[in-house]
């Protein structure tokens, strides 16, 4: 069986913050898209319309810009596991 490494990619992203005290940074980073985002119980978690389905981001989580533009939350021990810093 074959082998892939998965291509190294650049990508944007900001985390939901953990005390849910939504910042200016966030919610432009979560607007400058065509997305759908709901936003619910007073910022405490956001639904985002992804392409594989609706997700749920909670505070901690980290909202990704996608190679097409499309956001999609990630968990942040996935985030740290899979993603540095440039």
């Amino acid at each position: 069986m074959a082998k892939y490494r998965k291509k190294p990619v650049v990508i944007e992203a900001v985390q939901f913050p953990i005390d849910a005290i939504v910042t200016e940074e966030f919610l432009d980073f979560v607007s400058a898209t065509e997305d759908e985002v709901i936003v619910g119980e007073s910022y405490n978690w956001w639904e985002i319309e992804t392409l594989e389905g609706t997700m749920r981001a909670n505070p901690g989580d980290w909202i990704i810009k996608g190679i097409k533009g499309e956001l999609y939350p990630c968990k942040p021990d996935i985030f740290e596991q899979t993603y540095e810093k440039v």
